[in-house]
C-alpha cells in the first residue's frame, strides 16, 4: 500500500475539509441568495430574477452535502454516529428546510396570485436561513465540546438537548454562518443580475461582508478568552487502531490557539476570512461582480477552513467525557478502507469537478430582465 496509515487518515480529514469548504462556498450561494429574496426583490419580477439566478443550479450544488455527509460515514464512522445522534434535531429541521426549497421552487409559478408567490418566497428565505444558521450552530458546539460518551461497545450516548446548542458562543457563530452565506448570495446575485437587483444585492452584500468581519473576529476573541480548547495528554499513536479508549485528553485554555503556533501556515485562513470579506465588500460598492464573488468565495474558505485547523487533531471533542472525544487517530475506518476509498475519489472527484465547472460555463452571464418575460412558466 502506497501510504501509511497516518498518511491516509490525513488525507482524509483534508478531503472532508474540502467537501465541506465546497458545499458552503457552492451551496452557500443559494442558500444566501434564497435568504435575500424578499429583501432584494421588491416585485414579483424581479424575484423571479433572483430564483432564476440559481434556478439552474441549486440542485447540482447539494451534490457538496451529499458527499461530505457520505465522506463522513465511510471515513469518519464514529464521528458519523456521534454528530448525527447528538444534532438529529438540528439535522431534521435542517433536512425539512431544504425539503422545502425544491417545493417552493416547483410550487412558486404553479399559480400567479401574488400571495401564493409571496408565501414561498418566504419559505425560500427560511429554506435559506435555517440551514446557514444550524451549521454556524453547530460548528460553534463542535469549537466548545459536544457532550457525549461511548458505552462499553463504544456506541456514542449523547447525554444534551437540542436547547443546549443555543448557547451564546452557538449562536455567535450561527450569526457568523448567516452573515458569511448571505454576504456570498448577494455576490453571486451582483454577478448574475443587472438593475436595482443588483444594486440592492450589492449593498446588502457589503453591509453582510462587514458585519461578517466583525462577528468572525468577535468569535476568535471568544475563543482566545472564554472558549477553552482541549488537549491530547498521552502518548499519540499515529497508526494504531481507531479506539478513542486508548487516549486520554483534557481541557485546556487557548489551546485552539496553539494549533496557529505549531502550524504558522495555518494563520492563512483566519487571515483570509477577514481580508477577503473586506475586499469583496469594496468591490462590491465598486460593483466589480466577478472579483467581488471571488473574494467571498476565497473569505467562505477561510473562515469554514479555521476552526478545523485550529481543533486538529480533534474533529469532535466531548465536553462531558473529554477522553471519549474523537480524532483524526482514533476515529477513522481501517487502513484498508482509506485506500480503496482514496482511489474512488481520485477517480471520481474530477468528473464531478469538470462537470460543475462545464456547467457553470455553460450558464455563465446574466439573468436578464427580457428572459424572465418571455418564460412566464419557469421559476
Amino acid at each position: 500500500m502506497p501510504f501509511d496509515y497516518e498518511t491516509l487518515r490525513v488525507i482524509w480529514w483534508a478531503l472532508l475539509a474540502v467537501l465541506l469548504i465546497g458545499f458552503a462556498i457552492f451551496d452557500g450561494f443559494d442558500l444566501g441568495v434564497a435568504a435575500l429574496i424578499p429583501f432584494v426583490g421588491r416585485a414579483d419580477g424581479e424575484r423571479r430574477l433572483l430564483i432564476n439566478a440559481v434556478g439552474p443550479v441549486w440542485e447540482g450544488n447539494q451534490v457538496w452535502f451529499i458527499l461530505g455527509g457520505g465522506a463522513a460515514f465511510a471515513a469518519w464512522p464514529p464521528l458519523y454516529a456521534a454528530s448525527f445522534s447528538g444534532f438529529y434535531v438540528a439535522m431534521f429541521l435542517v433536512l425539512v428546510a431544504l425539503i422545502l426549497r425544491p417545493v417552493a421552487f416547483k410550487f412558486r409559478s404553479k399559480i400567479e396570485d401574488p400571495r401564493w408567490r409571496r408565501t414561498w418566497d418566504w419559505v425560500l428565505c427560511v429554506g435559506g436561513l435555517v440551514p446557514a444558521l444550524i451549521f454556524g450552530v453547530a460548528l460553534g458546539n463542535l469549537l466548545q465540546g459536544v457532550p457525549f460518551r461511548h458505552d462499553a461497545e463504544l456506541r456514542p450516548i449523547y447525554e444534551g438537548g437540542f436547547l443546549d446548542l443555543l448557547n451564546p458562543f452557538g449562536l455567535l457563530a450561527g450569526l457568523v454562518s448567516v452573515g458569511m452565506l448571505i454576504m456570498h448570495g448577494a455576490s453571486f446575485a451582483a454577478m448574475k443580475t443587472s438593475g436595482p437587483v443588483a444594486v440592492r444585492s450589492r449593498r446588502y452584500g457589503a453591509i453582510a461582508a462587514v458585519a461578517t468581519v466583525v462577528l468572525f473576529a468577535l468569535g476568535g476573541f471568544a475563543v482566545a478568552w472564554w472558549v477553552p480548547g482541549y488537549v491530547i495528554t498521552s502518548p499519540v499513536d499515529t497508526l494504531g487502531p481507531s479506539n478513542p479508549s486508548y487516549k486520554t485528553a483534557a481541557f485546556e485554555a487557548g489551546a485552539w490557539l496553539s494549533s496557529y503556533k505549531i502550524r504558522p501556515w495555518t494563520t492563512l485562513a483566519p487571515f483570509l476570512g477577514i481580508l477577503c470579506p473586506l475586499l469583496a465588500a469594496r468591490l462590491l460598492w465598486r460593483s466589480r461582480d466577478l472579483a467581488a464573488f471571488l473574494m467571498s468565495a476565497l473569505g467562505v474558505a477561510g473562515i469554514v477552513a479555521t476552526p478545523g485547523l485550529a481543533m486538529f487533531p480533534f474533529v469532535m471533542p466531548s465536553s462531558s467525557h473529554p477522553n471519549a472525544s474523537l480524532t483524526v487517530w482514533d476515529s477513522s475506518s481501517s487502513q484498508t478502507t482509506l485506500f480503496i476509498m482514496l482511489v474512488a475519489t481520485i477517480i471520481f472527484l474530477p468528473i464531478v469537478l469538470a462537470y460543475t465547472a462545464w456547467v457553470y460555463r455553460v450558464l455563465r452571464g446574466r439573468v436578464e430582465p427580457a428572459h424572465i418575460d418571455l418564460n412566464k412558466q419557469s421559476y
